[in-house]
């Protein structure tokens, strides 16, 4: 009998693909969500890591060219309304704001300052807004998939206890691969979270510092001009 159980356990194929291939359609399908997941969840990780890296970059050089004295009006001119870069387009957006409340006769409208802080905190709602996307999906992940996981487990076991009951048999070699299958969808279910959970917490620690960077340019360019106003 142990000959026939060891013989019968060998013959079991125990791959990860083997297991998926044997697991139930139910099982299989919370499978290829928690892959679909786990591929979306790296895609947006990926994505996000080169575009902090890009954000800091470009805010490092602006940093230089606005503080290197060249005069406001200049630095604007050069890069337009639209820049490319996050921090100077939170400038462009001052700027353009500050060249519109200059009357024809030179004189400024009232309320000049109010208006230059207001178009720079929508820029920078703007930064927020396009930095943060996706950050939700890497939390609905980390959140979810464990339990989705789980989900595919207690089927799977499900499944393998009720196909023991028809065969009426509860050898080791009969019961471990029903199990193993549903197992693997748990593992697959962390493979998908951990990432997402880890990721998330410092992707968003990124996020604020960037927007931290952003907010404090905006308090030092509404100081510049401020003074310009008193002046």
């Amino acid at each position: 009998m142990e000959a026939e159980t060891l013989a019968l356990a060998q013959e079991i194929d125990f791959s990860m693909w083997g297991l998926f291939a044997r697991a139930t359609i139910t099982v299989k399908l919370v499978m290829l969500m928690l892959i679909a997941a786990s591929v979306w969840s790296w895609g947006i990780i990926v994505q996000k890591l080169i575009n902090y890296r890009q954000a800091r970059q470009q805010a490092a050089l602006f940093d230089q060219a606005f503080w290197s004295g060249e005069p406001l009006d200049g630095l604007f001119d050069q890069l337009g309304p639209d820049p490319a870069g996050q921090s100077e387009r939170i400038f462009a957006a001052g700027m353009s704001e500050w060249r519109r409340s200059h009357r024809s006769d030179g004189g400024l409208i009232p309320g000049a300052q109010a208006r230059i802080d207001r178009s720079m905190d929508v820029a920078i709602a703007k930064e927020s807004e396009d930095l943060q996307s996706g950050l939700s999906v890497l939390a609905t992940v980390g959140s979810t998939a464990p339990f989705v996981g789980l989900f595919g487990t207690v089927w799977g076991i499900m499944t393998a206890f009720i196909e023991i009951a028809e065969q009426q048999n509860t050898n080791l070699a009969v019961v471990a691969p029903g199990i193993a299958e549903a197992l693997l969808a748990t593992g697959l279910g962390l493979l998908a979270a951990i990432p997402a959970v880890i990721f998330y917490n410092k992707l968003s620690a990124d996020s604020d510092r960037i927007l931290g960077g952003y907010e404090a340019f905006a308090d030092e360019f509404a100081t510049i001009l401020s003074r310009q106003l008193d002046s």
